[in-house]
């Protein structure tokens, strides 16, 4: 395992360690008062202090830090499909990517109250900076995704890198994985693996390409919000993007994180899809690769989009677009108007952008989750 320690979580020899640095640092007390604001700060700090494994941190801090999230952000939180998958098997958990943080996070409390083992999570780069999320990071079985600059021979390698150790990590370690279907969030509420994911998944087994995915125990994850996280930032970076390159602001990635913690999410829901089987892959053998990975792609967008829990806003969206009446038995007149009411609030943005294109961007968001549901729908 050496050959990962660039991106690997740490060793339970590490932990130790890493639990002394974490209650020492100055940010300590925020957090705390945060996870546990009905406790003595120095006294969760002894007990972070204590934790000698990645169990204790992730069952006895990280399990409290989301269940915060959910009971001060959502109306509800359910999941489904967990039933279908065994505790004694690892899986490549492939999920729709909302959220920086939250699409991983939530996920890890449906499998410990189902009382699965957790799994390791992908991490990008660019988050994994300052020396506090790096330890909250890899104590949490967070490794590290590179995005490289530069050549083709370098993303190669890092691609190449990443799939060896999530297989490394599947079928030696013995540790399920999750991972996000596309290279960031997905921010026009289009849900689309990307295909090289895909093939990214298979360069670490290239003797056959269906047993090289098989094997991996793929499993689609399906996480739907009523009310779409970071949905005005995600506006005004779209449009952006619309009106020539966009470069991040330094810390935008942090920002987007605590703001998609914090604002209210109404009902989350999480389904765990039927896995991908062999005989799911077998259609596919005898195409070529790039088909092959693209009929793989299509495959977790169906499981992905079809199961998608659909809310009200999604319906009111899509009909304000439209401008007809298709889904008016989905919701009601009170549910309109609180979704306009909180669209308005784009108003607020009037001195700096056109808000016609804003609305437009900000509805699409919304409604887009509608066609993609229709499109896969059994």
């Amino acid at each position: 395992m050496d050959r990962f320690d660039d991106i690997r979580p740490y060793y339970e020899n590490e932990i130790p360690a890493a639990m002394q640095r974490i209650a020492n640092n100055p940010m300590f007390p925020i957090l705390s008062s945060y996870v546990f604001p009905n406790r003595d700060v120095e006294d969760v700090k002894q007990e972070v202090s204590s934790y000698t494994t990645t169990y204790e941190f992730q069952h006895l801090v990280m399990y409290y830090a989301n269940k915060r999230v959910i009971d001060t952000s959502t109306t509800s939180f359910t999941s489904s499909g967990i039933e279908k998958l065994s505790r004694d098997e690892c899986y490549m958990y492939v999920s729709n990517h909302r959220d920086v943080m939250l699409d991983a996070s939530l996920l890890q409390n449906v499998l410990i109250d189902a009382k699965f083992p957790t799994s390791e999570i992908t991490f990008g780069s660019n988050l994994m900076k300052d020396p506090m999320i790096v330890d909250i990071g890899k104590s949490n079985k967070m490794f590290k995704v590179v995005r490289p600059g530069g050549s083709i021979k370098e993303w190669y390698k890092a691609s190449l890198h990443l799939s060896d150790y999530m297989r490394t990590a599947l079928l030696e370690k013995k540790q399920s994985v999750w991972i996000a279907q596309r290279n960031g969030r997905t921010k026009d509420g289009i849900d689309k693996t990307d295909q090289g994911i895909i093939k990214m998944f298979g360069m670490s087994r290239t003797d056959d390409k269906v047993e090289s995915l098989a094997e991996l125990k793929i499993v689609p994850v399906s996480i739907s919000f009523e009310w779409e996280p970071c949905d005005y930032l995600k506006t005004i970076e779209l449009h952006k993007r619309s009106l020539g390159p966009y470069v991040k602001t330094p810390g935008e990635d942090m920002h987007s994180c605590v703001v998609g913690s914090t604002q209210n999410k109404g009902k989350v829901h999480i389904e765990l899809c039927d896995m991908i089987t062999r005989d799911d892959l077998l259609p596919f053998a005898n195409l070529t690769s790039n088909e092959f990975n693209k009929s793989v792609a299509r495959l977790l967008d169906e499981r992905i989009c079809s199961v998608y829990r659909l809310t009200p806003n999604n319906y009111i969206a899509h009909d304000l677009r439209s401008g007809n009446a298709e889904y008016t038995d989905k919701y009601t007149e009170d549910e309109k108007q609180a979704f306009v009411e909180h669209m308005e609030k784009l108003n607020d943005y009037k001195g700096e952008f056109d808000i016609a294109p804003l609305k437009e961007i900000f509805l699409g968001i919304y409604a887009n989750p509608v066609d993609s549901y229709n499109k896969y729908k059994k």
